[in-house]
């Protein structure tokens, strides 16, 4: 609770200093943008929230984003497929990817980093394979339905200019069953124990590998959820850069919002506003300064900044609890 109110805090101030540095921060269409943006990228920063409790990384986000984004219009504008269909495969794919992770992780014991890292090369690949390396989109007024779910709006009684962008209510729906997950169930609980000590998980009786394999189908599973929903909201997609980069914002966010990298530790709330927070820093670079090549440069930073505080936690801590033991043994 106590990262959640200071990365809570961190957002405020940024909020503070971008509206006082800019006066379109606070309009009603960036303000939207602002929401549909953080509500899109926080999906797949809660998938990925999944993998880093485990001790594990999915490096392979952005290039499932792309393949999904990339295959679903492929499928139903160039090869005419049904839109049941066509949405039967992508999310068939998008499981059966975190599955062929999860599999070649427990079973083989090659670690998570090489297998996600190569997935995100052949991910994209085969993407820019299928596409023949081109732009694939709905076209103009195409499948106005699906897209609603990416472009709806809500309107806020008595709130003039600003609606609820509809990716919203998949954002808090997918967070309500992820903490439900987390927090609520047998299985969070042995995510998070795996995560602390996978031997001593093991010993206690937890299947470990099914485990590892859950988290990394629910990671694939979010990501192709958003893959969809990036491209039914942008309307198309370019497979050389479409996802560019995506799992490196669903990683920050996730280690921002308390999701310790050496596992054991995640919490949904906290990812939403860490992945707020990103699109905060994102849209003050772009209102503030010409400059916006800089922004992997201030992610790279924040996302080093939360590591390393992190770790002083965690050394600070155990301090701590050493200090109360020797302090307790002398008592004795």
């Amino acid at each position: 609770m106590k990262k959640i109110l200071g990365i809570t805090g961190l957002l405020i101030v940024v909020c503070i200093v971008t509206a006082l540095a800019s006066d379109r921060f606070l309009t009603g269409y960036n303000l939207e943008n602002l929401f549909r943006r953080t509500a899109l990228f926080g999906i797949i920063s809660i998938g990925v929230a999944f993998v880093i409790a485990t001790g594990g990384i999915d490096l392979s986000i952005g290039s499932v984003v792309c393949l999904v984004g990339c295959g679903l219009p492929w499928l139903l504008v160039t090869h005419h497929w049904p839109l049941p269909a066509a949405l039967a495969m992508v999310a068939a794919v998008s499981v059966g990817i975190g599955l062929f992770h999860g599999l070649i992780i427990t079973k083989l014991r090659i670690p998570p980093f090489v297998v996600t890292l190569c997935g995100l090369m052949m991910y994209r690949g085969i993407a820019r394979g299928f596409t023949n390396d081109q732009q694939v989109g709905f076209g103009n007024g195409g499948f106005p339905g699906l897209r609603k779910l990416a472009t709806g709006e809500i309107a806020v009684p008595f709130v003039h200019g600003f609606s609820i962008p509809a990716p919203w209510i998949t954002l808090v729906a997918v967070a309500v069953l992820g903490a439900i997950f987390l927090n609520r169930t047998i299985w969070g609980r042995y995510l998070l124990a795996l995560g602390r000590n996978e031997e001593a998980a093991r010993y206690s009786g937890i299947n470990t590998d099914r485990m590892v394999i859950l988290a990394y189908v629910i990671s694939s599973s979010l990501a192709g959820l958003g893959g969809m929903l990036f491209v039914l909201d942008l309307n198309s997609a370019q497979p050389v850069d479409f996802g560019n980069f995506y799992e490196l914002y669903a990683i920050a966010a996730a280690v921002l919002g308390g999701c310790s990298l050496r596992g054991g530790e995640a919490t949904i709330l906290g990812v939403i506003v860490g992945t707020a927070l990103m699109q905060v820093l994102r849209n003050m670079i772009t209102l503030t300064t010409t400059h916006t090549n800089i922004e992997f440069a201030i992610i790279g930073a924040v996302l080093l900044a939360g590591v390393i505080a992190d770790e002083l936690v965690k050394r600070i801590a155990t301090k701590r609890r050493a200090a109360r033991a020797l302090a307790g043994d002398e008592g004795k």
